[in-house]
């Protein structure tokens, strides 16, 4: 909280500094070797060299106390948990800056009593290890090591590297001691699995989606991009492997783990007990502090484009609207399924021609689909390569002609539905068409024709469908080499990205605030101007007023009574009411022109004055969608291979894998591989279909991540 008194006002962003993690808008922190510093400002305002707990949780406890920057912020800049910020702040408000020091007990790495350290030992022994290697792995000299299994050689070693995941020390899968305290001591990078044999581990058969997850490279791109998270029991790659699961699993936040038994998804993992609220939450933090979610997403998505590129002729690409309930004033933007404008996030996703997520780009103002199809368009090219023939398939949001000229002269093609006035054809017009595509016998009636854009200069070709005999639903296309059908097909298969969202809030918690904190816009940062819209919204509304009194004025004219108003004149004076009416909305509909004219379309945050414009913290949601987009990928991958084997794929398939994944199986180890065996399902064709698909992955090979086990399926009788 804020001592009594007010702090001076500082201005609300600065010019970030090189080399310095933002803390907020207005203070940074900087690291220049050994030495630290907070800037406010601009202005050094704390400073203090590298492991000095003291001046270090003095500058953090001042940057909340005096109103700097809020407990979120200055936490996730330090790496420290905002328990660990409360607890400072308690202590320097009780004590005093000396108070910050480090407590009394224990230095840090040390374990609580020597007979764990003695035990430990003798476990290595009884594995077969020598003192020597006793020693090394437990960064000891080999005297002490001697001591602690009654030996009597004496040789120093202190070996500091990290032990090897894949040669763990623990023998018991159940009681993973050794590692842990290995893991403590800075010696662990990360815990190799190991699999304990049982029957009916809950939750087991959402191992059957491992093979899928191993052929998208999630693990390899993740190593790849963020290296490692230091030394822990819960490394990278048994951090993203419970992330994955859990999503899979459907565990929509890490606040679910409470109601969950950490043993029992622990034994999926090959741990004794899998990572819980905190632990998870402070993993996410370490990775979201690196600030590479986006080199992340494009890495899988290289994957993505190298494993599945004949998906790629038609990509599907449409904004999703994350509401935001917070007290913080961010941008507004239209939600469709609720019909309000509401604060905001706009996510614009890129789909293939299965509906399945490609990539994902964070809008920075919520701007609409035709100015994100530009920086959609330039991902793409960069993600297929100059030569690739791509399709872009979006719905009126992105209707702009000199847009598709744009596009056009770029190398892409467009699909879209034709937004404004157009002529209605005549039913004799429309003939029927039918094609087979994905498989699929389609047929419509359609009429399809060429028609020009802006004064003739773009040329598009326009289909109409007829649907009833009486609705007519144009779409128009630069595609001139495949038939009618085959492009209304595409066009009307966007419902399934809009059933990828759907899907994706029930199931995976799209919308769901993974991060709290929020940093100010660049003031110079330019928004749609709130008057422009304002009057846009007055003209929309005078206009319809406009039309209703016309359509009354027309009614009285139709129902006149010539006998008593046999001329215009004598009409016009009886309803002169209505005239007066006509005229007044007329008067205000070329105002409200002129106001709009007047008033230029986008303004800078400095204008719009206020509370300063913030957007969310970005860089944990993003991380956090890759993980949901590669967990649904992984279904549809699933997916694709169930359908040769059950007929009911398209409309029961994905029942049937989610099912599957979250049903208890036997985990068995033998001869080098791990053995699951999932339980039975409701029916027998259903199993029949299981079977198939666990022959399938099967014969994939697949090793379980950090193992050499081989991953054998099958189902029980």
């Amino acid at each position: 909280m804020k001592p009594p008194g007010s702090h001076l006002e500082l201005p609300l962003t600065i010019p970030a500094i090189s080399d310095t993690v933002p803390i907020n808008g207005r203070c940074t922190l900087k690291k220049d070797g050994v030495l630290r510093a907070v800037y406010i400002a601009g202005l050094p305002a704390y400073h203090w060299t590298d492991g000095d707990r003291m001046a270090e949780a003095h500058a953090m406890v001042s940057l909340v106390r005096c109103g700097y920057a809020d407990q979120n912020e200055v936490a996730g800049a330090f790496g420290c948990s905002t328990r660990t910020l409360r607890r400072s702040t308690r202590r320097f408000e009780a004590g005093g800056m000396s108070s910050l020091g480090r407590e009394a007990g224990r230095p840090r790495g040390t374990c609580y009593a020597a007979n764990v350290w003695a035990s430990t030992a003798k476990s290595l022994k009884a594995q077969g290890l020598s003192v020597r290697d006793i020693a090394q792995k437990l960064g000891v000299s080999k005297s002490t090591a001697g001591r602690w299994t009654s030996k009597e050689e004496v040789v120093a070693a202190d070996d500091r590297e990290l032990v090897d995941a894949a040669h763990g020390c623990d023998p018991d899968p159940d009681a993973r001691v050794i590692d842990r305290i290995l893991a403590r001591m800075g010696k662990l990078g990360d815990a190799k699995p190991i699999f304990a044999s049982g029957r009916r581990i809950t939750h087991a058969g959402v191992l059957l989606a491992v093979p899928a997850l191993m052929q998208s490279g999630v693990l390899a791109v993740a190593e790849e991009v963020y290296g490692h998270i230091g030394p822990a029991f819960y490394g990278l790659r048994t951090t993203m492997m419970a992330l994955l699961l859990m999503v899979l699993l459907r565990i929509k936040r890490p606040e679910e783990l409470k109601e969950r038994a950490p043993a029992d998804l622990g034994r999926v993992l090959g741990l004794d007990r899998a990572p819980e609220v905190k632990t998870l939450r402070r993993k996410l933090s370490r990775l979201a502090l690196a600030g590479k979610a986006e080199a992340f997403g494009r890495k899988l998505a290289q994957r993505r484009v190298a494993d599945r590129g004949r998906a790629l002729g038609f990509l599907y690409t449409d904004g999703h609207v994350r509401v935001y309930h917070g007290k913080r004033r961010l941008p507004k933007a239209y939600v469709t399924r609720m019909r309000l404008a509401l604060p905001a996030t706009t996510d614009y996703w890129v789909n293939d021609k299965h509906g399945d997520p490609l990539f994902v780009v964070t809008a920075e103002l919520n701007e609409g689909l035709a100015q994100m199809l530009p920086i959609l368009t330039a991902e793409i090219r960069e993600l297929v390569g100059p030569r690739r023939r791509i399709t872009m398939v979006f719905d009126r949001g992105g209707w702009s002609p000199k847009l598709f000229k744009r596009l056009i002269n770029s190398g892409f093609d467009i699909l879209t539905y034709r937004k404004g006035r157009w002529k209605q054809l005549p039913s004799t017009q429309f003939v029927t068409c039918a094609a087979k595509v994905d498989g699929r016998s389609v047929r419509y009636e359609l009429n399809d024709r060429n028609i020009r854009l802006l004064n003739g200069r773009l040329r598009l070709r326009q289909i109409t469908r007829l649907r009833e005999g009486k609705y007519q639903t144009p779409i128009v296309t630069s595609r001139r080499d495949l038939s009618a059908a085959v492009l209304a097909y595409r066009m009307f298969e966007r419902w399934r990205q809009e059933n990828f969202f759907k899907y994706l809030r029930m199931e995976f918690a799209l919308d769901a605030l993974t991060d709290y904190a929020a940093e100010p816009m660049a003031l110079e940062q330019t928004v749609p101007n709130p008057e422009r819209r304002n009057a846009e919204r007055a003209l929309a509304e005078a206009r319809a007023e406009l039309r209703e009194i016309h359509t009354l004025y027309g009614e009285a004219a139709a129902t006149n009574e010539e006998d008593q108003r046999p001329t215009m004149r004598g009409f016009k004076i009886a309803h002169g009411d209505m005239g007066k009416r006509i005229r007044a909305v007329e008067e205000r509909i070329a105002l409200l022109k002129q106001q709009r004219g007047q008033a230029p379309a986008r303004v800078s945050v400095a204008e719009l004055g206020g509370e300063p414009l913030m957007r969310l913290s970005r860089e944990r949601k993003h991380l956090t969608n890759c993980i949901k987009m590669v967990a649904y990928q992984a279904e549809s991958d699933l997916l694709a291979l169930l359908r040769p084997h059950y007929a009911r794929a398209d409309d029961e398939g994905r029942t049937l894998i989610t099912t599957a994944l979250q049903s208890p199986a036997d985990l068995e180890v033998r001869d080098g591989e791990l053995c699951v065996t999932l339980a039975p399902l409701s029916s027998a064709h259903r199993d029949r279909a299981l079977a198939s698909l666990c022959d399938t992955l099967t014969k994939m090979n697949v090793r379980f991540p950090g193992t050499d086990l081989r991953m054998r399926f099958g189902t029980a009788s």
